[in-house]
């Protein structure tokens, strides 16, 4: 088709640009700019069935981490091998954090990865403590302000963790306070250390995914997947 002068200022027309056969025209926005591609069915689907998966594990594992808190005989007393054991719980929090953190960046779905993690780290950090001050109030009966039961002292340890400190229960015993303060200075790590860490391996994550979807699929068949 030939330009056409038109009819007032006898200025060419270019010819109105057509889309390529077999794809679908795209409508524009008022600054001329194309809405970005649209997700593909498929992958829809797939996210939705990855993120009930992650929720469902996120929620198994704090539950069994919970009943085995509830289950376990802590009827002892808290001896140089339990404080060992306690710190080498500590350790296993740090392990299976790390390990958590590798798995993001490994992962497809690297947030609802990152979900799994928090909830394991979380759970086994505030477990661990609960523990260890239902043990000390075993060993020293008065370390705190009353008896504690595993319910009592899991309560104590939220509180603790969340700075609300209703001051219905309270440490009065110096092995109780600095147990509360080791408590106070690992939730402080765990938000703030810990949380730029998993967003870092989150974004990591995503980086690593979009240049593996670009290897396997090149430039203008991407969007088709």
């Amino acid at each position: 088709m030939k330009d056409r002068p038109t009819a007032r200022t006898g200025a060419v027309r270019p010819p109105p640009e057509r889309e390529p056969r077999g794809r679908e025209p795209r409508t524009r926005d008022t600054q001329g700019r194309e809405p970005p591609a649209q997700e593909p069915r498929g992958r829809t689907s797939r996210r939705r069935r990855a993120s009930g998966a992650a929720l469902g594990r996120a929620v198994l594992i704090a539950t069994g981490l919970v009943t085995v808190y509830y289950v376990l005989p802590l009827d002892g007393r808290l001896t140089a091998g339990a404080s060992a054991v306690l710190v080498c719980g500590l350790a296993l929090v740090v392990v299976v954090f790390w390990w958590e953190v590798r798995a993001i960046v490994d992962s497809p779905w690297p947030r609802l990865k990152a979900l799994e993690a928090l909830a394991t780290t979380l759970a086994l950090f505030l477990l661990l403590f609960a523990g260890a001050y239902f043990l000390l109030e075993h060993t020293a009966p008065g370390s705190f302000s009353e008896p504690l039961t595993k319910t009592d002292s899991l309560y104590f340890t939220l509180t603790t963790f969340t700075t609300v400190g209703y001051g219905d229960i309270t440490a009065r015993s110096q092995p109780g306070r600095v147990l509360a303060m080791c408590q106070m200075l690992g939730g402080l790590l765990l938000v703030g250390v810990a949380a730029k860490i998993l967003a870092g391996a989150v974004q990591a994550g995503l980086r690593r995914r979009d240049r593996d979807l670009g290897d396997d699929f090149p430039h203008g068949r991407r969007n088709q997947r």
